[in-house]
């Protein structure tokens, strides 16, 4: 009988630890979230506009001939630098060199002529004061030396013009700039004016603009600025590490595009590295001010959720809250809150996903 009370204790015994080993424990404590967290700071930054921009030529010549002859020679290379008054074309200058002796010649014996004239009248003028001669004859005299006169004025202006057509047969460069596609060949008859094209074109591109569009809201902020001084612009070009250097703003549009709603501006940059280019496209900012006060965090701690945008703030127990909160303009990788946050406060920039209000967290790194 002892045996077998001793057998059934020890079983007992087995039982209970065989249960009380397998059972889990029923209070587990939970895990903080871990997250990433950064500060909201107080700090000025720029009043900024962003648009895309293009930039333009800051001037763009159409090279004409201004007489009918044949192309003789050209003197540059195609998107070569020229200075003002370089020369670009030569148009044959024989048959104006021709017409240019042939009104000098036409001046010279009108001018002898007119001299004659004048020494005739002269003398007349003496006999019909002596009453030698009638004053019919005197006044005959007078007239004919006036009227060479004028043909003498008239052959002057004929070989200035026979003159300025020479000169038009060497075609030079009217600004500094930049030379695009030749767009006529050596030999060819080229037409004074043609309205079929130029012969090649110039475009200033030291300076340089950029063009770019901003909403006609901003046409009234835009227009104060510019009253009290002159506003910066910078660009950044896609896909390069190069960053021009800022221009200002220095021509607003007459009139808002009642199609877009959209007002033109065009900053003026110095280029003196010519990282800008016509016809480029560039990201331009507009700086109108800077605002000294103002709340920002990183751009990536805002949430969308079905009452609007939000942040998770991180209290003082290590517990979060969810905050609605009113973003402002973007600076860079950061954004501005305009309403509900203070400075200092910190929010989670990573992690949100596992976040609920009133959740644990621990901060990571």
């Amino acid at each position: 009988m002892a045996l077998a009370a001793t057998l059934v204790a020890v079983a007992m015994a087995m039982v209970f630890m065989t249960r009380s080993e397998g059972t889990p424990q029923r209070e587990k404590r939970e895990a903080n979230v871990p997250v990433k967290v950064a500060a909201a700071e107080q700090k000025a930054v720029p009043v900024q506009l962003q648009a895309v921009g293009t930039v333009e030529a800051y001037a763009t010549v159409s090279i004409k001939s201004r007489v009918d002859g044949q192309l003789v020679g050209v003197h540059f290379r195609e998107g070569q630098d020229v200075k003002k008054g370089d020369p670009l074309f030569t148009i044959d200058p024989r048959p104006y060199e021709a017409a240019l002796k042939e009104a000098r010649a036409r001046l010279d014996r009108d001018v002898a002529l007119a001299d004659k004239a004048e020494l005739d009248a002269k003398r007349y003028a003496e006999l019909v004061a002596k009453n030698y001669v009638s004053s019919d004859k005197f006044e005959q005299f007078r007239a004919n030396a006036e009227a060479l006169r004028a043909t003498v004025a008239a052959d002057r202006a004929a070989m200035e013009r026979a003159q300025l057509n020479l000169d038009y047969c060497y075609i030079r460069a009217p600004m500094t700039g930049r030379t695009g596609s030749l767009l006529v060949d050596e030999g060819a008859q080229i037409k004074a004016n043609d309205d079929k094209g130029g012969m090649v074109e110039i475009m200033q591109i030291l300076p340089i603009h950029v063009g770019f569009a901003v909403p006609q809201q901003y046409l009234t902020e835009i227009k104060r600025h510019m009253a009290a001084g002159p506003l910066k612009v910078e660009v950044d070009i896609p896909e390069s590490k190069a960053t021009p250097e800022p221009g200002t703003l220095d021509f607003l549009d007459h009139k808002v595009n009642t199609q877009t709603g959209t007002v033109l501006l065009k900053g003026t940059f110095a280029n003196k590295d010519r990282l800008l280019w016509p016809g480029q496209f560039v990201m331009a900012t507009l700086t109108l001010s800077t605002r000294s006060d103002a709340i920002v965090i990183p751009s990536v701690a805002i949430q969308v959720g079905q009452d609007g945008q939000f942040v998770y703030v991180v209290k003082p127990d290590m517990s979060v809250e969810s905050r609605p909160v009113v973003p402002g303009m973007s600076v860079g990788d950061d954004v501005v809150i305009e309403k509900g946050l203070a400075a200092g406060e910190r929010v989670v920039i990573e992690g949100q996903l596992r976040l609920v209000p009133g959740a644990k967290v621990e901060i990571a790194g």
